[in-house]
């Protein structure tokens, strides 16, 4: 029987790995990781020498079962952070439980717990969403939940998608629902904005998007129905209608298809 220990590692500052962290990647006789040529850099840093492997989410299936054959005790970390948390090692632990292999996780660094705190929003209840799907129905459906969240809701997300992302948040949440977006947590540049989605859209615009991106979305507001139904009757009775109502009614707290169906009822 194999012991198998998933190791946190550091989100940016090296300094954050924890002591067992090290004790355990020093004594494991061999190391799995995301990537190589990545994980070489924390190694070589704590003077950490042990057989390296590369298992990233494309080879565990075909790479795992000789590995954890080969080694008593095999060590996994990924590129930052905890395994299994939007980065491969779920599959790896399923293999292990199926082998009947020991396991064991050392707690460490995540990105989405400090920049949850840091974002000033809600923290007693909070959804964790990942990655978005990046387009279609999915999509589509992921983003109304997330409209009518009564918990925070953290997202990860890549440079070059955030602003896209955050403009599909507005037109399903409304500009005026809270959000705050970290980058290069840990690290020298690290930076958090914070506001409305039209707020922070528009900062985010005129700025440089680099390094990993936590984006922690504000609970929808609590609207009674009958206020909501009230407010929007005296949105149509002064000339608001279709598209111009339903961001009105966004603004006001009300989840996109809420404020689509309402319209739709109350001009039929």
């Amino acid at each position: 029987m194999t012991k198998l220990s998933l190791v946190a590692t550091p989100i940016g500052n090296l300094a954050d790995i924890t002591l067992r962290a090290l004790e355990t990647l020093r004594q494991a006789d061999a190391i799995a990781a995301e990537d190589t040529r990545h994980s070489r850099i924390l190694l070589n840093h704590y003077q950490i020498e042990k057989p390296l492997h590369r298992l990233d989410a494309h080879t565990i299936t075909e790479r795992a079962p000789r590995l954890l054959t080969d080694y008593a005790h095999l060590a996994f970390i990924t590129d930052a952070g905890t395994p299994g948390i939007s980065d491969p090692g779920a599959e790896l632990v399923r293999l292990a439980l199926i082998r009947g292999d020991e396991l064991e996780l050392l707690p460490g660094a995540t990105a989405f717990v400090p920049a949850l705190v840091l974002s000033g929003l809600d923290t007693s209840r909070f959804c964790f969403e990942g990655f978005l799907p990046r387009k279609g129905k999915e999509r589509k459906d992921r983003l109304e939940v997330i409209a009518k969240a009564r918990a925070t809701t953290l997202l990860y997300e890549a440079p070059n998608r955030l602003l896209k992302t955050l403009e599909d948040l507005q037109e399903f949440c409304g500009e005026t629902r809270e959000v705050s977006v970290s980058r290069e947590l840990t690290k020298r540049f690290e930076t958090t904005y914070r506001g409305n989605l039209k707020s922070v859209i528009a900062e985010l615009s005129q700025a440089e998007i680099k390094g990993e991106i936590v984006v922690v979305v504000g609970p929808a507001k609590e609207v009674e129905q009958t206020d909501l139904e009230m407010q929007a009757q005296k949105l149509l009775e002064q000339g608001l209608t279709g598209k111009d109502l339903r961001k009105a009614l966004m603004a006001l707290g009300a989840p996109r298809n809420e404020a689509y169906e309402l319209v739709l009822r109350l001009e039929q």
